[in-house]
């Protein structure tokens, strides 16, 4: 099989030859291939392609910035090296500008690597799933398309900011049970302080320094969570923070594992 390029959007948009970087033009032309990229496969016309990359708002030298920018991704596919008839191809259909041959390769990759998380959580094997999550979080250079303007990219950035921090969610979680609260403390403590209205991080943060033995640490990041969530939101916090504050503050014992509760 022969050796095309290799296109990476957990970061930075980059594409590799033999590990080497291949120079993608001015950063208009690089969101026009990101967006490419993202159709997967399907044509995407012109105007979607305006709307994805402008907005409502385009300049009203377009349709040529448009025409300049395909050229210049057709030439540095051209030019990238390579295995012959590896490249990608740009084309225009009649119903739309197409990009095949091309992957976003550490998007795939990511997908492969939670699948098989989640087949090892499903089969009990709960340590396996949190190594293999954690090399899906690694993969991350900064955010989606980072740098990148436009409405299309911009959406796209926000959705995956959020499938992230669910993952994220979902391996502490994972670590927590396994009994690794020390470590999910400090793990934890960052990522409230960089997400403050995540209810979910602020949960998991209270249960962690509680199966720790830090009761009172617990209830102080309930408060500061309420505080934060009142001056920002002007709300309380949600149903199952409050349940969470309660069952600390009475010491449910179903709280602690079993391991701890025989030992």
């Amino acid at each position: 099989m022969a050796e095309g390029l290799r296109f990476e959007l957990l970061g930075p948009l980059r594409a590799l030859c033999s590990g080497v970087e291949v120079p993608l033009g001015a950063p208009r032309q690089r969101a026009v291939l990101a967006v490419l990229l993202l159709q997967e496969g399907r044509p995407m016309t012109y105007e979607a392609l305006v709307d994805a990359v402008w907005g409502d708002r385009p300049p009203a030298h377009v349709r040529n910035l448009v025409q300049k920018y395909v050229s210049g991704l057709r030439r540095a596919f051209a030019t990238a090296g390579g295995e012959p008839g590896a490249e990608p191809r740009l084309r225009w259909t009649g119903s739309g500008y197409l990009l095949t041959g091309a992957d976003i390769d550490d998007l795939r990759e990511r997908r492969a690597l939670l699948g098989r998380a989640l087949a090892a959580r499903d089969g009990g094997a709960a340590r396996d799933a949190v190594t293999l999550a954690k090399q899906a979080e690694a993969m991350w250079r900064g955010e989606f398309a980072e740098g990148l303007a436009g409405p299309y990219l911009e959406g796209e950035r926000r959705r995956w900011a959020e499938k992230r921090l669910m993952v994220l969610e979902a391996r502490l979680e994972a670590e927590l049970e396994l009994g690794r609260y020390h470590e999910c403390v400090h793990e934890l403590v960052r990522q409230v302080a960089a997400h403050p209205l995540r209810e979910r991080l602020v949960w998991l943060l209270m249960l962690a320094l509680y199966r720790s033995g830090q009761a009172t640490a617990a209830l102080l990041a309930f408060e500061e969570a309420r505080r934060r969530i009142a001056e920002e939101m002007g709300s309380d916090p949600g149903p199952a923070l409050r349940a969470l504050h309660e069952r600390v503050l009475r010491q449910d014992p179903a709280l602690l594992p079993e391991s701890v509760l025989v030992s």
